[in-house]
């Protein structure tokens, strides 16, 4: 059995429906306005996703970090005209700093994991701030909220000197990937490689939360971020690690039974579409 069907069928027993459309779509010639439809069910009368979309915020109401997780499922289906973007856009406007970046959090939204803690009045943070603002430019999405979102993320990224957190590195390479200005996201790029590179685990065996180079890279970047024998090992390993179930497991703590599979279906899909980016389906 090769990797698609495996993965077929762990998602059939395992995964959320909009994870399972999202097979469908991609790898089955399904429909990719059901997955749409199943993405607004999450978003909120404000514009903002919540509902566990992103499975470790288990609330109802919208959080930023939700919008990112919607937005990426929107990039994998190039629906971005989708007038869910608009009023996601909305959102953000309204939650947004005076800085011009959204918070990491809001302090609403129980129950929700453990990590997911925030102080009453956050600041604005590059992540999410920054892979939102990176893909509305990759799709040359035009809101009132991008521009100031922007600044902010050109603002905030100066600050990093020699190091930063994978989560935030992840988000200044997506916002680096895709915003119009390519000399200046060029320099910084230049300028912040080691600091990006130092928050990767170039080792797939690395026990614990780490993130590794495909978790940066899920598709080739135009920015030359790893060596192309980094990727190819790298994808190696994920071939390896798919499980005797078909899918892909988190590599963090599961703090509620349910969110195992929730994960778990949302992961499997993203390797799917990594592995076919690389050439590996």
């Amino acid at each position: 059995m090769d990797v698609l069907d495996r993965a077929a069928g762990y998602l059939r027993l395992h995964a959320r429906l909009i994870d399972r459309l999202r097979f469908e779509a991609l790898f089955a010639d399904g429909s990719r306005e059901r997955v749409a439809g199943a993405l607004r069910a999450y978003q909120n009368p404000d514009g903002g996703f919540g509902h566990a979309l992103e499975p470790d915020l288990r609330g109802a109401g919208s959080q930023p970090q939700p919008v990112e997780v919607a937005f990426r499922l929107l990039d994998e289906l190039d629906a971005f005209g989708d007038p869910m973007v608009a009023a996601a856009c909305d959102y953000l406007a309204a939650v947004s700093t005076p800085e011009g970046g959204v918070p990491f959090m809001l302090p609403t939204g129980e129950p929700r994991a453990p990590w997911w803690q925030t102080p009453d009045d956050p600041p604005a943070d590059l992540n999410p701030t920054a892979p939102l603002a990176g893909l509305l430019h990759k799709h040359g999405v035009t809101h009132p909220w991008l521009g100031p979102a922007t600044d902010f993320c050109w603002s905030r990224m100066a600050r990093i000197t020699d190091k930063t957190e994978q989560y935030e590195a992840r988000a200044v390479l997506t916002f680096l990937e895709h915003v119009p200005d390519r000399e200046r996201a060029l320099a910084e790029f230049a300028r912040l490689k080691p600091a990006l590179l130092a928050a990767v685990s170039l080792e797939p065996d690395q026990p614990g939360h780490v993130h590794y180079p495909l978790d940066f890279a899920p598709e080739p970047l135009t920015l030359p971020l790893f060596e192309a024998a980094v990727l190819e090992r790298h994808l190696d390993v994920m071939l390896r690690d798919q499980d005797d179930e078909g899918g892909w497991a988190p590599n963090w703590e599961m703090w509620t039974p349910l969110v195992r599979h929730e994960w778990g279906g949302y992961i499997t899909v993203a390797n799917l579409n990594t592995l076919r980016a690389y050439g590996r389906l």
